[in-house]
């Protein structure tokens, strides 16, 4: 056997290594194999000797040519330095004028000639030049050539949007090195077709080819778009192993696969073991706290990496700028907004994006519509964030309008424009904006089906809600969360209940929204047994701490049942005991109680709690008068004519 790339021959016990590990490799549990194989742990990986991956010690091959061969001497004829000199400063179309009415024979260098000609194609992303070069090239039989060969694959890669036309000039290279593969590769991953680029990586491999940085920087990102963190723990073991830890262009690609994958430990350990991480690694680990929720370590970032005096980039701002609206930082976001004005990045579409978005959770919509209005390039990103600003604010009435206008949409606006139609609870903007959706996009996404359950659930139409429910091949949980909810609104606790049942039976964990929705189809069904079973399941079974909608939902379940007094120890035990709400709840179950010692208490707690509340003061007067204190009663009427308290009056939707 022979050893990749290499002409030392490998004995047998190194050459099933060498097969078991690339075998390991692909399988779900890596990591466990490759320990068994080789035993090797550190800093918390299961990292992989692999003898074959002798790789980053040395490359393969290079296919470019030195730099004297693109001089001017080594052309015969002067058109052909003429045409190089004239790729270099991208004049593209004088260059293939000039090669027109040269005569091929003259040109001594014709696979740096025609590979310069196929990069400034590339460059400029001018198709129909690179095809007659192309033509050219095979004419001439410099197919073969690995320079030519690359530029190929660049020029196909870079302005054809078929990627099986690249693969097609790929597979017909006769000579592939290193660049030729990590170049596929790459372009795999950047059309999102990553099983494809692992499974060239271990045709590469089975090739003799060695990868290079490159080509590992790659496919740790394919492992990152497919959330095989396993195979990425793998390729971190070999990169470390080899001493390419420090090597910024796989950290920054480690660190975001780790952060894309909920691995933020992971994520900084990798950063903290830089010496000097540039740019792009702190880039990388602002956007790894921004995606794990992590708000304020992003900023803290950030605010290192200035003082680092690194330069920030578009996408650096544009975590930074979601980061200061998730958390509602409408001063710190406006800093931001004037240093990317400083560093000349306003221009750009992530940046003026992400700064719609900012202002728009931030409530500051006019800023927002300003910011969307200042852009040139708009694109679905930056009208979905306007939309989502709009619809967090309850302007649904503005949302749809805005919808209307624009015309043009894409998957995350439907998304948005569905959830303002549910806001208002419009069932015919709700079914337009679904026609539109699977006239234009089509069905099978989770996101919009979701939103359609959501949207059928909260207009009444409860039951087509659940004709799509059942319909979607793919649920998560927001879709059961929806159906639950809509079930609970719809006055069907009995059906919620047994949606909720299934969908625990099919293994999806509930979370805080789910049992808000199964305690509120107890409470308006009167499930006491349920609601008292569901609310310790949730705090005792899932530990998922109760928040103020769950002992809302629970009080208003036992004070519909006339137990009052268990609904008052519950919130008297509650954290949230001084919250005022809660107290609301069960002051409005004390309306058709005839316990008026209890009903005496509660409405002065609330009085304490919140003296502005106008219906504490008319339901204690009530109560005075039902068992005759009449001047009490008086006394409370008083007391809210000296606070300024007013009723809020009735009104009548006919």
């Amino acid at each position: 056997m022979t050893f990749l790339g290499g002409s030392r021959a490998l004995d047998p016990i190194q050459g099933d290594v060498f097969f078991r590990i690339g075998r390991c490799l692909l399988t779900a549990d890596v990591r466990t194999e490759a320990s068994k194989s080789l035993g090797r742990r550190r800093f918390g990986f299961r990292f992989v000797s692999l003898r074959f991956m002798k790789l980053f010690s040395r490359r393969h091959c290079s296919s470019l040519p030195s730099p004297a061969a693109i001089s001017a001497g080594n052309f015969t004829s002067d058109n052909a330095s003429e045409i190089v000199r004239l790729c270099k400063s991208r004049a593209l179309l004088d260059a293939i004028r000039l090669l027109n009415s040269t005569d091929p024979s003259s040109i001594r260098n014709k696979h740096v000639l025609y590979g310069s000609l196929l990069q400034t194609c590339a460059t400029a992303v001018s198709f129909d030049p690179g095809l007659q070069i192309h033509a050219r090239v095979v004419k001439s039989g410099l197919d073969a050539d690995g320079f030519v060969g690359n530029s190929l694959i660049t020029l196909y890669f870079k302005s054809s949007s078929n990627i099986s036309e690249t693969r097609r000039v790929f597979d017909g290279l006769f000579a592939k090195d290193v660049i030729s593969w990590t170049s596929m590769i790459s372009g795999y991953v950047k059309v999102g077709q990553c099983e494809d680029s692992l499974k060239l990586f271990w045709e590469m491999l089975g090739s003799g080819i060695e990868p290079n940085c490159f080509t590992i920087s790659a496919v740790i990102k394919a492992c990152s778009e497919l959330g095989r963190v396993r195979l990425g723990w793998c390729f971190h073991g070999v990169v470390f192993r080899y001493g390419f830890d420090s090597n910024r262009v796989i950290s920054s690609a480690l660190i975001d696969m780790y952060g894309r994958n909920c691995c933020l430990n992971e994520a900084r350990r990798v950063f903290d073991e830089l010496l000097e991480p540039d740019a792009i690694c702190w880039t990388s680990v602002i956007s790894a706290y921004t995606r794990n929720d992590m708000y304020e370590e992003a900023l803290e970032s950030f605010y290192y990496m200035q003082r680092n005096h690194l330069k920030p980039d578009n996408f650096t701002f544009g975590s930074v700028l979601t980061a200061c609206g998730n958390l509602g930082w409408l001063k710190q976001g406006k800093q931001v907004h004037s240093k990317a004005i400083t560093f000349g990045l306003f221009g750009h579409v992530v940046v003026e994006s992400s700064l719609v978005d900012m202002y728009g959770k931030c409530g500051s919509l006019d800023e927002a519509q300003r910011a969307f209005d200042r852009m040139i390039n708009k694109n679905s990103v930056s009208l979905s964030a306007l939309l989502g600003g709009y619809c967090q604010s309850g302007k649904f009435e503005t949302a749809i309008q805005l919808f209307r206008e624009m015309g043009n949409a894409d998957l995350y606006d439907f998304g948005t424009i569905i959830r303002a139609c549910a806001g208002l609870a419009a069932v015919r903007p709700g079914k337009e904006v679904h026609c539109q959706y699977v006239r234009r996009v089509g069905w099978r996404d989770v996101i919009i089906e979701s939103a359609l359950v959501d949207l059928y659930a909260k207009c009444g139409c409860i039951d087509f809600s659940y004709r799509i429910f059942v319909s979607m091949r793919v649920r998560n949980l927001i879709t059961w969360n929806s159906m639950i909810s809509g079930f609970a609104q719809n006055g069907r606790g009995r059906e919620a209940l047994e949606i909720f049942d299934e969908m625990t039976k099919l293994g999806v964990r509930p979370d805080y929204i789910s049992f808000v929705g199964v305690l509120f189809a107890c409470s308006q069904t009167g499930l006491v047994g349920e609601g008292r079973k569901y609310f310790t399941l949730m705090t005792e079974g899932y530990r998922i701490k109760a928040g103020t909608e769950h002992y809302n939902c629970m009080v208003d379940l036992l004070g519909r049942a006339g137990l009052l007094e268990e609904a008052e120890k519950l919130v008297k035990n509650a954290e949230y005991r001084d919250d005022p709400s809660l107290w609301e709840v069960l002051l409005s179950a004390c309306t058709t109680s005839t316990n008026s010692a209890s009903a005496e208490r509660i409405a002065k707690k609330i009085l304490e709690l919140k003296p502005d509340h106008h219906l504490s003061y008319v339901v204690l007067a009530n109560v005075y008068r039902s068992v005759g204190r009449w001047s009490d009663a008086l006394q409370i009427r008083s007391l809210m004519y000296d606070r300024k308290v007013k009723k809020m009056p009735a009104m009548s939707w006919t």
